[in-house]
């Protein structure tokens, strides 16, 4: 018996260390991923999904991870690193979504939506964000986003290879590109409902030229909310298309802004 522990411990610099460290940026990833990281997901269930991509990954990557120099640093130093890049990686993730989320509550400011549903979720937001959401995450776990994930984490240690630390510099001017991108990508989706509601604007300013009598808030906020509506209807699905066009670029370049 004790012959077996030492023979097990001995194991734990090749092997328990670096499915420790897989597990960590795995973690620290999932912890911001769509689908994976939402708020309404049980943190149970967040940590069921960690190991379960750390079983799929690190069979893969364990030869490249065991042949690296860098496992002979401190194991904290080793940690804090893949913990940071799992978190650089999610957060690249992430701000996917929160482009949609901020294009949604444009719309819904623009089109006098944004309290119709808005606290029918964890995170209040407008009902068009709601609907939005949902559907692409319906969207991104129908186009096999555990298998696109599972391709990001063995990949991201061609990227970023274990116990290597990102440059805060690069860090810093990747945030800066990714955030303007992503409210430039928010900005686009809402486009549609940005120039409907300068029309209905227009529209309404000359009716209260010609007829002041006229209650004209009355008559156009419910047609706001119909065109509003149907607009969705109509711009959603492209919507969604143009969003996991840029999920998927995501996925497969987690550092790459466009």
């Amino acid at each position: 018996m004790t012959l077996a522990l030492a023979d097990f411990f001995g194991l734990a610099p090749q092997i328990l260390l670096p499915v420790l460290l897989v597990f960590l940026r795995i973690g620290a990833v999932l912890m911001f991923m769509p689908a994976f990281g939402e708020m309404m997901v049980p943190m149970r269930v967040k940590l069921a999904a960690a190991i379960a991509f750390t079983l799929v990954v690190a069979p893969a990557v364990l030869p490249d991870l065991q042949a690296s120099p860098a496992l002979e640093r401190p194991v904290l130093l080793l940690a804090g690193a893949e913990v940071i890049t799992g978190l650089a990686i999610g957060l690249s993730l992430r701000l996917v979504i929160m482009a949609l989320q901020v294009a949604a509550t444009i719309s819904a400011q623009s089109t006098s939506l944004s309290q119709l549903l808005g606290g029918a979720s964890v995170d209040p937001q407008p009902a068009i964000g709601f609907i939005l959401l949902l559907a692409a995450l319906a969207l991104a776990a129908e186009l096999g986003l555990h298998v696109q994930a599972a391709i990001l984490f063995m990949r991201s240690y061609e990227l970023v290879g274990p116990g290597h630390v990102i440059g805060g510099s690069n860090l810093a001017s990747w945030a800066v590109d990714a955030v303007s991108a992503s409210f430039a990508f928010a900005f686009t989706l809402a486009a549609p409902f940005m120039a409907v509601s300068l029309l209905y604007n227009l529209a309404l300013g000359v009716i209260n030229r010609a007829m002041p009598q006229l209650m004209v808030a009355f008559v156009g906020a419910p047609a706001i909310t119909m065109g509003a509506l149907i607009l969705l209807a109509l711009t959603a699905p492209l919507m969604l298309w143009l969003w996991a066009e840029l999920f998927s670029d995501r996925l497969r370049s987690p550092f790459a802004v466009r």
